[in-house]
């Protein structure tokens, strides 16, 4: 579709995001609407997934906060089956507001970074981000309230 690109953030850098991202590096190079498994539209609306590139990314765990996000989607407690060999992004993950976002069963999983939360509409406006994607834990009430109103 040219030059314009889908610039995406990522809230919460876990497995979900991880499949995601690997799935943008996974299916680049697919063309048309030809049959690909796992994918059911290569191009939609004139964009395909090399148009959409990762713009911002928020978390709070120590292992994953000033990383890449290629390297942050595979750092503990992740362990998503690794299916594309993700190149950098050139976007480090920022630290995000806890509030309610650590679920109770991952409490004692997640190292909590010692860094202090960024501005995240800031970061949000500085990055040009077109879509904001959610992958905060179920029940996490406070911190999915604060992101939708960056």
């Amino acid at each position: 579709m040219g030059t314009r690109k889908v610039r995406v953030g990522i809230v919460g850098v876990g497995n979900c995001a991880s499949s995601l991202v690997q799935g943008f590096t996974y299916y680049r190079d697919a063309k048309g609407n030809e049959a690909i498994p796992g994918l059911m539209h290569p191009s939609l609306g004139g964009y395909r997934l090399d148009d959409i590139e990762i713009s911002c990314a928020f978390d709070v765990n120590a292992h994953k906060v000033g990383r890449d996000v290629a390297e942050a989607i595979f750092a503990r407690p992740n362990n998503s089956l690794r299916f594309a060999e993700v190149p950098g992004t050139g976007t480090a993950v920022s630290r995000g507001p806890t509030l309610d976002g650590i679920g109770r069963y991952m409490r004692d999983e997640i190292e909590e970074s010692p860094e202090p939360p960024v501005d995240v509409a800031r970061v949000i406006a500085e990055s040009r981000t077109d879509v904001l994607v959610s992958y905060l834990p179920v029940g996490s009430q406070q911190a999915a309230e604060f992101y939708a109103q960056s």
